[in-house]
């Protein structure tokens, strides 16, 4: 069992947890993410590491309530207890050669951004961040990403916060204008990474995409977490959890990402009412 330490609301959709696990907190790198349940009937899902405090012992999961396990988990409160906790696992991020990176997040894809955002900020790079939300209300993590980054650009959708559009605006803006980067380092939803890479691909800048694709055991047995790499022309199979998360977002086929990750979208929606209902009921 662990314990949680903290928990806060980072906006209506997305809560910051601090969970007591000491041995993940020792080990744990950005990139690397870990598989939880919340009781011994529950799902086992992904949650990408948001930062650790080895010296305390914790590990910090940020998540957005989209499906019954996530609303389940948000019910919990300081004090009390998740069934499982297991990881770190995945690659961590490269970060060896990269004196000047741009990391473009989109939504709670923040979460896994910032602190590969710290990482790099740690180790003396020049960081420029772009951060994008549908809408001022959805905004998270503005002030970290202001103390690791050397340039941070805020965007919304609707022009409700900052300044209006998507990510790849200012991306756009910069590249034609002759800004270098060693890595582009993008996390967010499918489509947004896609149109990353596409806005990046003229420049032949690198970019690196971080896939977080419907996943099971986390250790590459179960298939689920599959995607398809085009490499000198073929098609290669990898397992987001044991090769990724992180791949060459020039090779990442997007498309069928899209596709896979929508296989089960009205079965969550339902389970999500579920379990909603069952609180209310208990409220």
């Amino acid at each position: 069992m662990y314990k949680i330490v903290r928990k806060k609301a980072l906006n209506p959709t997305v809560t910051q947890m601090e969970i007591d696990a000491p041995l993940v907190a020792k080990k744990a790198k950005p990139g690397q993410f870990i598989i939880l349940r919340v009781d011994e009937a529950g799902e086992r899902i992904p949650l990408t590491v948001a930062g650790t405090n080895p010296e305390e012992g914790t590990v910090k999961i940020i998540f957005q309530i989209v499906g019954a396990t996530t609303e389940l988990l948000n019910h919990k409160n300081e004090g009390e207890f998740i069934q499982d906790f297991a990881g770190p696992l995945g690659v961590a991020t490269h970060t060896d050669g990269i004196k000047k990176v741009c990391i473009v997040g989109g939504g709670v894809g923040c979460a896994i951004a910032m602190p590969v955002a710290q990482e790099f900020h740690r180790l003396g790079a020049e960081v420029t961040s772009i951060i994008g939300f549908r809408n001022k209300d959805l905004l998270i993590l503005e002030d970290e990403f202001r103390e690791c980054s050397d340039r941070l650009m805020v965007m919304t959708d609707d022009g409700s916060y900052a300044r209006q559009g998507n990510v790849t605006l200012p991306l756009k803006e910069m590249l034609t204008a002759g800004e270098t980067f060693d890595m582009i380092i993008t996390i967010g939803p499918l489509i947004m990474m896609k149109f990353v890479v596409e806005a990046a691909k003229p420049f032949g800048v690198p970019v690196t995409a971080s896939m977080n694709p419907i996943m099971i055991d986390g250790t590459g047995m179960c298939g689920g977490c599959r995607i398809t790499l085009v490499q000198d022309g073929k098609r290669v199979t990898k397992f987001a959890c044991v090769d990724g998360p992180d791949f060459n977002g020039y090779e990442i086929d997007f498309d069928e990402a899209m596709s896979r990750g929508r296989m089960y979208f009205d079965y969550e929606r339902k389970a999500h009412e579920k379990v909603c209902n069952l609180w209310k009921g208990v409220d």
